[in-house]
């Protein structure tokens, strides 16, 4: 893991790939300005890639309206929902469609069935939740525990340890040997099409910008062994863990400082 001091020892970085709950924002809430500024700071010197496990439409409402970006700020963000599972670029007038890694109606259906299963004979389904407890996003099923619209303070008090989360994944995954089952944010569960996370995400990113994995540097909250940050990291891509939004701003103006030294 990179930490702020091996930032002065190695190879400034040509791309920086965020998570976006708990490390950009908090989870499913707007990105806070002192971090909106701090990202449009770095747009304005390397290419920012946003990966998430959730759908374009929270960074519709969460990351796009924070940053008041113009167009060559925004031709220099990439954005990467559902994991890695889809991929937009700005088009001139709006962020277009790259890639839809979706899985098969037979697949999402068999998918769901499992979750809900599963997760009623672990007692981890909840009887009256905030919103939907399972989510069908195309590329990618997710459970949420406590439901969409959970606020906050439930989500961080539900499954401090993750042990919870880490179970249904463990209970889970055979059952799918067919899709990828990983643990997401702080109550989801995450189902794709085998081999495709976030690791495919910068993978594709790779291939998309022709910047090498070694020039990459990406910021994330769960970069722990079962977490869904955790693919990147094992790619051997330089990896920043952070605890919230807070660190990530901070750590934005030491790489912007760190970019800087190099011009």
């Amino acid at each position: 893991m990179t930490d702020k001091r091996e930032l002065a020892t190695r190879p400034a970085p040509k791309i920086v790939a965020f998570d976006l709950d708990d490390t950009l924002a908090p989870s499913k809430s707007p990105v806070p300005p002192e971090v909106a500024d701090a990202l449009n700071e770095l747009l304005r010197r390397v290419p920012v890639c946003v990966i998430s496990g959730g759908q374009f439409g929270q960074f519709e409402t969460q990351l796009l309206p924070a940053l008041h970006l113009g167009d060559e700020a925004a031709d220099r963000l990439h954005l990467m929902p559902t994991c890695g599972t889809r991929y937009l670029r700005w088009d001139g007038t709006k962020y277009a469609e790259i890639y839809a890694r979706n899985l098969s109606d037979e697949q999402r259906a068999r998918a769901i069935e499992a979750v809900e299963a599963t997760a009623r004979d672990l007692g981890l389904w909840e009887a009256d939740p905030w919103g939907d407890i399972i989510e069908d996003r195309g590329s990618q099923i997710t459970f949420s525990a406590l439901g969409q619209e959970a606020p906050l303070e439930a989500k961080v008090a539900w499954d401090m340890s993750g042990s919870k989360k880490n179970l249904l994944r463990d209970t889970l995954a055979p059952l799918l040997p067919d899709l990828e089952v990983r643990s997401g944010g702080s109550t989801s569960v995450d189902i794709t099409a085998r081999g495709i996370d976030k690791a495919y995400g910068i993978k594709e990113l790779e291939k998309a910008t022709g910047i090498g994995l070694a020039d990459m540097l990406f910021v994330g909250d769960r970069l722990d062994e079962h977490g869904n940050d955790y693919p990147v990291k094992a790619l051997g891509v330089a990896c920043h863990e952070v605890a919230s939004w807070r660190d990530t701003a901070s750590y934005i103006h030491d790489v912007v400082a760190r970019l800087d030294e190099d011009h």
